[in-house]
């Protein structure tokens, strides 16, 4: 391996470690949940899913959980 990879490798380990570097904009993702999967997209600071309780409230668990694993990685607000 190289020199110049060498040092590209370095530093995306040091990025993936700065997480404020990070704003995502759009993604969609397949969510495995307890019965069943779910498709939850995020749009421009919205999210959605398929599942029942977010077409009723806006906000689910698995809507929820990603909001906590990306957390500071999203524009403000990332709320439905």
């Amino acid at each position: 391996m190289d020199y110049g990879m060498i040092g590209k490798i370095e530093k995306a380990k040091r990025y993936a470690e700065e997480r404020d570097r990070f704003r995502f904009d759009k993604f969609s993702v397949t969510f495995s949940g307890d019965n069943n999967q779910h498709q939850v997209s995020f749009d421009n600071g919205v999210f959605h899913c398929d599942c029942e309780f977010f077409v009723l409230r806006g906000r689910c668990s698995h809507t929820m959980a990603m909001e906590h694993l990306l957390n500071n990685m999203l524009p403000s607000p990332a709320e439905a």
